[in-house]
């Protein structure tokens, strides 16, 4: 059964080298409200009450109103690696269990728990310098590039609240074939793939003009 393994925010702030980041997310005990956070620059930041986003021009707003990665692949890299990863740690609020993150479809809608809340998929992750320096891993930007588990980012259809153990169902799927798996290729790796992404209306602004870019429009 999809569930919620743990709710993670950083209620402050972390320093490094120089950056102000909210990557630092630890595990909730209790029960964290979750809202449409607004505009990307001057919202709310996080869609979590109580999580921090550091670097707004990047991070946050309405299209990432919440980070999920899935434990299943914080286990692969946790082997692959040699090193201890709590959930929390490559940045979610989300880390769930017994979902294929990848496979999911951008603009398939999720009802989490009993609370009302419905998060609707939007985009993967792309890894950042703050990501890399964070993990203190070396090439850890390429290697994270390479795997294609990027997790996914959603924004929020409807309010609620998120608590660990909360059920995930599926409640729609749209009718194109646009995987987060896809999408993080065509940002990534295989920019040719870009115009094929047109049909997922669900893409945020961002990435829809990297599409009409590269289909010459």
């Amino acid at each position: 059964m999809p569930s919620v393994l743990s709710v993670n925010t950083a209620a402050e702030l972390t320093d490094l080298s120089g950056l102000r980041t909210g990557i630092d997310k630890r595990p909730s005990t209790d029960p964290l409200a979750v809202r449409a956070p607004g505009p990307r620059k001057g919202g709310l930041g996080s869609g979590l009450v109580g999580d921090s986003i550091g670097n707004d021009r990047h991070h946050g707003g309405d299209d990432q109103a919440v980070y999920a990665y899935a434990r299943e692949d914080l286990d692969g890299w946790q082997a692959q690696l040699e090193r201890p990863l709590t959930n929390g740690m490559f940045g979610e609020n989300l880390t769930t269990t017994g979902v294929d993150l990848t496979a999911c479809l951008v603009g398939e809608r999720w009802a989490v728990g009993s609370d009302g809340l419905v998060l609707e998929v939007t985009s993967p992750r792309t890894p950042c310098k703050t990501f890399a320096t964070w993990l203190d891993i070396p090439r850890w930007i390429k290697t994270f590039t390479a795997a294609g588990l990027p997790g996914a980012y959603f924004r929020v259809i409807s309010p609620g609240a998120v608590r660990t153990g909360d059920a995930i169902d599926v409640i729609d799927r749209p009718d194109h074939t646009v995987t987060i798996g896809t999408v993080f290729r065509a940002l990534m790796l295989e920019p040719d793939l870009l115009p094929s992404l047109a049909v997922a209306d669900a893409l945020p602004e961002k990435i829809k003009k990297q599409i009409t870019r590269r289909a010459g429009g």
